[in-house]
């Protein structure tokens, strides 16, 4: 189901959370809990992943990590105010010292010019600091889910550095 990239770095980030005793968490969307599933595909992970949060819906969204209703309405969930407020609402729920949010359009459908299938938004939690990532991958829904995946883990990787 996971590419041995994505099973790769989900070592390394294991490894880089061990050494700083630190833990994560994860808010997703359209990647459906698939960075969780490869953050404890890695045994060991109970020491430093957290939980996670499948926020597919807005309500989701706003009751389960504060995102704002003013957020979702002004620039849609689907944008880098959303997955900042996803990354940091998951981090300060689970008192987690890292926190990612990913929220996309993954298709066949649900794109338009301004936001074409593909677009993903992440968000970064780091230690207090909050950073936002656009990505715009090419591929069918399967292919757009593990591309944003695999990215999430190594962005949030190379962050924590």
């Amino acid at each position: 189901m996971l590419t041995e990239s994505i099973d790769l770095l989900a070592h390394q980030l294991g490894q880089q959370l061990t050494q700083k005793g630190w833990t994560i968490s994860c808010a997703e969307s359209c990647t459906g809990g698939g960075v969780a599933f490869a953050i404890t595909s890695i045994a060991g992970s109970s020491q430093w992943f957290k939980q996670s949060f499948v926020t597919y819906s807005n309500e989701a969204k706003q009751s389960l990590l504060g995102v704002r209703q003013e957020v979702l309405i002004s620039f849609g969930a689907v944008s880098a105010q959303t997955v900042e407020q996803m990354a940091s609402g998951c981090a300060q729920k689970s008192q987690a010292k890292v926190g990612v949010s990913v929220s996309g359009i993954a298709g066949p459908d649900g794109g338009s010019e301004d936001k074409p299938v593909g677009l993903v938004w992440f968000g970064f939690y780091i230690n207090g600091e909050i950073f936002t990532e656009k990505q715009i991958f090419s591929g069918d829904r399967h292919q757009v889910r593990l591309q944003a995946i695999e990215f999430a883990l190594q962005q949030t990787s190379h962050r924590i550095g």
